[in-house]
């Protein structure tokens, strides 16, 4: 169960630019991998994290909306990327650009998802916090049921505003940097 945000701390770790966070999980989300680096960070051993449910790191300051699309977009099938807060053991929080990719055996059945974290960068953070704040205010003056999906269809017309057509196209426009880092490594 997640802590109520007011017992989370506001301590932030932040990603270097070798920091890269690898995990595995089965379809429902239960961890069956994880590295080094993401074990370093979130502050959980091994034995902690295998077996349980991703959403172990889930900060309550991510919309529940977030959510929602991240999992409409992996059960069409589609990887998808975005930028998230986690929470670390100690109840202090690291920002990730994540890219999460559905794996299929080799008959087509989905084995699980396979997520690759690095830092995103800070324009994506200025960028989307304020968007997440209001995902979160209409999540909070919403009933619990339809609260992802109103904070999600807001989010979609706010992209279209911006005149971008996806989440995903608005995040990859925002961290562009971060791609570039990689290729000059």
């Amino acid at each position: 169960m997640n802590a109520p945000l007011s017992l989370i701390a506001q301590r932030e770790y932040v990603l270097t630019d070798d920091d890269l966070i690898i995990t595995k999980t089965d379809p429902k989300g239960v961890i069956t991998y994880a590295n080094r680096d993401f074990m370093r960070i979130c502050g959980y051993r091994e034995d902690a994290l295998l077996g349980h449910p991703h959403s172990i790191i889930r900060h309550p300051d991510m919309p529940r909306g977030a959510f929602r699309l991240l999992w409409k977009t992996l059960q069409r099938g589609e990887e998808f990327f975005g930028v998230v807060k986690n929470r670390i053991a100690d109840n202090g929080f690291y920002w990730v650009l994540a890219n999460i990719t559905p794996d299929f055996d080799r008959h087509g059945a989905l084995k699980g998802y396979y997520s690759v974290r690095r830092r995103p960068a800070r324009a994506a953070l200025d960028a989307l916090i304020p968007v997440y704040e209001q995902m979160n205010a209409i999540e909070r003056n919403s009933g619990k049921k339809d609260a992802p999906d109103l904070s999600l269809a807001w989010l979609e017309r706010h992209i279209a505003e911006l005149g971008f057509a996806s989440y995903e196209q608005l995040v990859l426009s925002l961290n562009q940097e971060v791609f570039s880092r990689r290729q000059h490594a």
